[in-house]
C-alpha cells in the first residue's frame, strides 16, 4: 500500500501540485497502464513491385482509471481525535476503447512475402515480440496483444462547500497515453529474424497506431463529500481494479481549492 505524504511543502515541491485560476488545484501522476491492442489487416498486390499494399485498422482498450479522496481534519497529528472519511469514483472504466484509424501501408518485398508485425513505442523500442502473420496472399490477418505502456493521469479539483455540515469536491481531467507504433515486416523467409536463406533481407514499414500524447478525457464528476470543518484533502489515483497507482497527494485545506 502506498504511504500518505503528510508534509504539505514536500508534496508541493516533489509531486508538482499547482494552483491555477478559479481556485482549482491540479494533481498528476505517471504510471504503467495495461492495454489490449487489436489490429486487422487486408492485403492486395502481393506479387507486384515494389511490394504488397496493406490496409490496417483496429482498436485499443485501456485498463481504466479512478481516484479516491481522503478528507481529514487533523494533518499534524497534534490532536488526540481525528475525523476522516473517503470518497471514490471510477472516471475511465476498464475496457474503454480507443479507435486505431484505418490507414494504408505500402511497399515491402514482392513475390508473395511473409508478413509479420511487432508493436513498438514511439521511439521504436519493442513492446512485443515479432508475430508471424502469414503469406501475403492469405489476404486477411488479425493480431491481438496485451501490452503495458506509460500513461499520465491529471485531475483538476475544486471545492464546493467547506463548512461544518460537510465538504464537497468536484473533479475533472484526463489520461494521456504514450505512443504505440507497429513495424510491418516483409520477408521471403518464414523466419522474420533470419533463417536458412542467407540472401533474404527483410524490409519493414513503421506506422503510428496511437500517437504519443493522445488523451482520454473524463467529464466533471458529481460532487463528492467528506467530513465538515474545512478538512485537509488528499487525492490518490487508482487503476481500473481500484489499486493505487500514486501516493496520497495532499491537495490542501478545502477552502484553498
Amino acid at each position: 500500500m502506498l504511504k500518505k505524504t503528510t508534509m504539505a511543502a514536500l508534496v508541493l515541491a516533489v509531486l508538482g501540485l499547482t494552483s491555477v485560476a478559479h481556485a482549482t488545484t491540479t494533481a498528476s501522476t505517471t504510471f504503467q497502464t495495461p492495454v489490449h491492442v487489436q489490429t486487422s489487416m487486408t492485403t492486395s498486390g502481393c506479387d507486384n513491385s515494389p511490394g504488397p499494399q496493406i490496409t490496417l485498422q483496429g482498436a485499443m482498450t485501456v485498463g481504466g482509471l479512478g481516484f479516491q479522496l481522503l478528507f481529514e481534519n487533523n494533518l499534524a497529528g497534534t490532536h488526540t481525535f481525528t475525523v476522516e472519511s473517503t470518497a471514490s469514483a471510477v472516471v475511465i472504466p476498464a475496457g474503454q476503447s480507443v479507435t486505431i484509424p484505418k490507414q494504408p501501408v505500402l511497399g515491402g518485398t514482392g513475390g508473395n512475402p511473409f508478413i509479420s508485425i511487432q508493436f513498438v513505442d514511439n521511439h521504436n523500442n519493442p513492446l512485443s515480440s515479432t508475430i508471424l502473420l502469414g503469406r501475403c496472399v492469405q489476404g486477411l490477418f488479425n493480431a491481438n496483444v496485451d501490452l503495458s505502456i506509460p500513461a499520465t493521469a491529471t485531475a483538476q479539483v475544486s471545492a464546493g462547500s467547506c463548512d461544518n455540515h460537510g465538504s464537497t469536491i468536484s473533479l475533472s481531467g484526463q489520461m494521456s497515453l504514450t505512443g504505440i507504433n507497429a513495424n510491418i515486416i516483409f520477408t521471403n523467409n518464414d523466419n522474420p529474424v533470419g533463417g536458412p536463406h542467407q540472401n533474404t533481407q527483410p524490409t519493414s514499414v513503421n506506422i503510428v497506431l496511437i500517437p504519443a500524447g493522445q488523451t482520454i478525457q473524463f467529464a466533471k464528476q458529481p460532487p463528492l463529500g467528506g467530513v465538515g470543518g474545512n478538512p485537509w484533502i488528499f487525492l490518490t489515483f487508482l487503476d481500473g481494479r481500484g489499486q493505487p497507482v500514486s501516493n496520497d497527494i495532499l491537495l490542501g485545506r478545502c477552502v484553498k481549492l
